[in-house]
């Protein structure tokens, strides 16, 4: 095995590939709610993804790609035996763990990756974990099975009803509230409107929110400031003093600003690389 080497490639769903990675180092050191850089190749960008999981033992990490940029797309076109460039981590905070009795855990689309070695690590010392699944069809839902081994309670939802309970994330936390259910503490990860209305309505029902926040971000390391954020009025830099945040003062408003303002170009990017890498990538 070479460092950085992809033993195992799964394809999720159409868009979505896990990868487990040959890097002993991050492994020995990985903690929930980490994150690590990935670079492809030489002049390539760097794309920061969660940790999904991490095996000590056997020297590996787990992440999760979605395709959405040209750095995305190219990553998920690697194969089985291809290697990373560069991986640095692991960076960022990692998530405080207590017990705080009963936690309910969100999470999004790809943000249910995200947020499954929350879960994990919660449970582990003895909280109950009510997990909340969301995507907006069936086929983008993921890891439900792997939720449910690390959760007391796991309920799925469907924006069109393909799957699960149909309705949106905030229905099914305030469905478990007003059940009886007393959740100290909630943890978000997912589109950022969903989780600026979820944190909101945490809040509202007495729920200490938690936010993984998802800003532009260069170096990782806190030098650059692309990846500011603002929680508490203050000025955070989420790859270095997150990416989680207590998310009752985020400025979720100012995120959407900011990760919006180079759309055009990731749009453009995506549609020359499409263009020249048809037949590889297998897209038409």
């Amino acid at each position: 095995m070479q460092e950085n080497e992809i033993l195992v490639k799964e394809q999720l769903n159409e868009v979505v590939m896990k990868f487990v990675i040959y890097k002993p180092l991050v492994a020995r050191a990985a903690r929930a709610g980490q994150f690590v850089i990935l670079r492809g190749r030489d002049g390539g960008e760097r794309v920061p993804v969660t940790l999904v999981d991490w095996d000590e033992k056997a020297g590996t990490i787990t992440v999760i790609i979605q395709s959405i940029g040209k750095s995305t797309f190219m990553f998920n076109s690697l194969k089985q035996g291809d290697c990373f460039l560069n991986i640095l981590g692991p960076l960022g905070t990692a998530v405080e763990m207590k017990n705080y009795g009963t936690v309910a855990v969100i999470g999004g689309g790809v943000g249910i990756a995200e947020v499954y070695p929350i879960a994990k690590a919660l449970k582990a010392i003895g909280n109950k974990v009510i997990s909340i699944l969301g995507a907006r069809t069936k086929s983008l839902l993921i890891l439900e099975e792997q939720m449910r081994a690390v959760s007391d309670e796991t309920i799925c939802c469907t924006d069109d009803g393909s799957y699960g309970q149909k309705g949106m994330v905030t229905d099914a936390l305030k469905a478990c509230v007003n059940s009886g259910e007393k959740i100290a503490a909630g943890f978000v990860i997912g589109p950022i409107p969903m989780m600026k209305f979820t944190s909101k309505l945490m809040v509202e029902l007495g729920i200490e929110p938690y936010a993984s926040l998802n800003p532009i971000m260069l170096d990782g390391t806190g030098m650059c400031g692309g990846c500011r954020v603002s929680v508490e009025g203050k000025v955070r830099f989420a790859c270095v003093d997150g990416p989680m945040f207590p998310a009752r003062t985020i400025d979720f408003d100012e995120l959407i600003r900011r990760t919006g303002e180079y759309k055009l170009q990731e749009k453009t990017a995506v549609e020359k690389f499409e263009k020249d890498h048809q037949c590889k990538l297998g897209l038409h």
